[in-house]
């Protein structure tokens, strides 16, 4: 006899600077959810469990993006809860959400990454030394924040210094800029899926470029050769697994006109309306919107259904 399916409980919003984001994912994965499964939408608005959560009936879609929704905290919650979740669990959320810890891992498993400077406000470098380590071209961005908030791109040691004067809180990261194609990987149960090309008009992929309807073109797959394609797929593999990954990712790159891709994040809770770049990767793999979700969330109902069988025993 088999298991009942439990309620998958699609988690959206949040406190983060990504809310506006979050709400959209939510609202369309659980309607893509809701054809195959029961589904119920929470829309959470503070840094804790949503009432009603009840981890004998639901399963977990987070679309949370940024922090607390993906840097391992809301995880941590449901690992204390007992709550069954798709997804990356609280380590590697935690370690993804850090730009400069991801970098470190991934570049262990051969991963191309940048040059770069990690370096809290209270201890900024001077615009002088960032310079004479990456050159005069660089991009300065959160160490811990999603959705390009945050980031500037920069052009001399007079403007960095002023950007660096503007920083008076948090983690940064200040890498060298590499010029070249921005390219995008779903990784599906470690396996990567096609390969999405991002063309911002204006040059720089920002929040803007991101969420303004016709300021970026997007190409998937992404025209590139067969060899090429491979080596990028290969790469998003190896640093999903080098975080620690499970179930899903999207791993977004850089690809200079020379040699191999540059490894730019691993987003663990990427953008999910039907328009966002996991759904555009899978498209290129045969799956649509309503197949992608469906996959996501299977390896989590798996564990579920072995978790509840087990307690029957």
């Amino acid at each position: 006899m088999s298991l009942p399916l439990p309620i998958i409980a699609v988690l959206a919003g949040g406190s983060s600077a990504e809310r506006d984001v979050s709400l959209g994912s939510g609202k369309a994965s659980a309607l893509a959810l809701a054809r195959s499964f029961p589904t119920q939408l929470f829309e959470l608005s503070a840094d804790a469990l949503p009432w009603g959560l009840d981890p004998r009936r639901h399963v977990v879609f987070s679309t949370l993006h940024g922090t607390f929704g993906e840097d391992g905290g809301m995880q941590g919650l449901l690992d204390a809860a007992g709550v069954t979740y798709a997804g990356c669990d609280a380590a590697s959320s935690a370690l993804t959400m850090n730009k400069a810890r991801t970098k470190e891992a991934a570049s262990g498993r051969g991963v191309r990454v940048a040059d770069a400077f990690c370096f809290m406000a209270a201890e900024k470098p001077t615009a002088e030394t960032v310079v004479a380590k990456l050159g005069e071209h660089v991009v300065v961005k959160p160490n811990n924040e999603g959705s390009s908030v945050g980031l500037s791109v920069i052009a001399g040691s007079a403007a960095l210094g002023e950007k660096l004067a503007s920083i008076t809180r948090g983690s940064w990261l200040i890498e060298r800029r590499i010029i070249g194609r921005e390219l995008s990987v779903g990784v599906l149960g470690g396996k990567a899926m096609g390969v999405v090309e991002i063309r911002p008009k204006s040059g720089v992929y920002d929040y803007t470029s991101k969420y303004t309807k016709g300021l970026t073109e997007y190409f998937a797959p992404a025209p590139l050769d067969p060899v090429t394609t491979a080596q990028v797929q290969t790469a998003a593999e190896a640093a999903f697994a080098a975080c620690g990954c499970r179930d899903y990712a999207r791993v977004d790159f850089i690809l200079p006109e020379q040699g191999d891709a540059f490894l730019l994040e691993i987003n663990t809770l990427p953008g999910m309306k039907e328009t966002s770049l996991l759904p555009m990767s899978a498209r290129c793999a045969g799956l649509d919107f309503t197949g992608l979700v469906q996959e996501l969330v299977r390896p989590a109902l798996q564990r579920f259904q072995s978790a509840t069988s087990a307690q029957k025993l």
